[in-house]
């Protein structure tokens, strides 16, 4: 059971953690009326999953998206940290153009993982590089979006991504997005730029593309897209996008969450909606922190030589 206690007796509550304190509030608002699901039982769930989640997150500017009506209702973006934040949030400072400096926020603890979540995001969605050096990231990945096709598409090209990876000895590992699709990275070791990087994913995207045109597709323009062609977007590598973090909840219907998956669970016909935030902690027990070889420092794959023979 979770050190941090939070109340399910009250609307409002203030937790303390160490030496610091986070105000909740709303904590009995339904977020997903049909399934039952409060406010505070997702402040419950990210608090329980926070060993595995945190690692993911630690030194990365977040953009905040706020449901603050719950998953049925309407979300919108937010960058900027509002004030008033408390003073021991961390915050990454990032220059946009025309020089718009935007302070992010960062979730590199329990405490700030709880603020966060409680201005009403469901879903977390942090920058691909590190505060230290904004523009060279430690990972590279493929959100392999379906468009009209079936799910058993979308594990289809997964594997065939997989194999192209391994092909170039690159280690590839895959969750679901909780959404839609699947999402494969590759963990890599910071130096090529963030653009350097997207185009390495955009050359071998389109190579999957070609030597499978009745699967996938690598076309970015939705008008453009054969329909029934899974999309293999490397355009999620540009700077400044994210996608969902590994563990986020997902506001859909079943409140599915997304989940790191063995390939032999690709193969065997996993779907979105087996993974979700009420089964989610046996998942954990269960098979432990599949996502661990993505953050850590070690086994990280050198992407420098193939960038530059591009």
């Amino acid at each position: 059971m979770s050190a941090v206690q939070i109340p399910r007796d009250r609307d409002d509550a203030v937790v303390s953690i160490g030496r610091r304190t986070v105000q909740l509030t709303n904590l009995r608002k339904p977020f997903w009326p049909k399934l039952g699901i409060s406010k505070g039982d997702l402040l419950r769930y990210y608090v329980d999953v926070a060993g595995v989640l945190l690692p993911n997150l630690k030194d990365r500017a977040m953009v905040m998206k706020r449901y603050p009506h719950g998953a049925e209702g309407e979300f919108f973006f937010m960058k900027r940290t509002p004030d008033p934040h408390p003073e021991w949030l961390q915050t990454c400072r990032i220059e946009h153009g025309s020089g718009n400096v935007i302070a992010f926020p960062m979730i590199n603890d329990v405490p700030a993982l709880l603020w966060v979540i409680n201005l009403g995001c469901i879903d977390l969605n942090q920058w691909y590089a590190r505060c230290d050096d904004i523009d060279r990231p430690d990972y590279l990945h493929f959100d392999l979006d379906p468009g009209s096709a079936p799910f058993s598409a979308v594990r289809e090209v997964a594997l065939v991504v997989r194999d192209g990876l391994e092909g170039l000895k690159m280690p590839a590992y895959v969750k679901t997005s909780g959404s839609k699709g699947m999402h494969v990275y590759v963990p890599i070791r910071r130096g090529p730029l963030q653009k350097e990087v997207w185009t390495f994913a955009k050359a071998f995207a389109q190579t999957v593309a070609k030597n499978y045109p009745e699967l996938a597709t690598a076309q970015y323009k939705k008008e453009s897209r054969p329909k029934g062609r899974v999309l293999v977007d490397y355009n999620q590598n540009r700077w400044g996008s994210t996608l969902a973090s590994v563990y986020s909840v997902r506001p859909t219907p079943q409140a599915s969450v997304s989940a790191p998956v063995t390939w032999d669970e690709v193969r065997e016909g996993c779907a979105i909606e087996d993974f979700r935030i009420d089964n989610m902690r046996e998942r954990l027990a269960e098979a432990g922190d599949l996502w661990a070889p993505v953050h850590r420092s070690a086994g990280r794959f050198d992407l420098s030589p193939l960038v530059e023979a591009l």
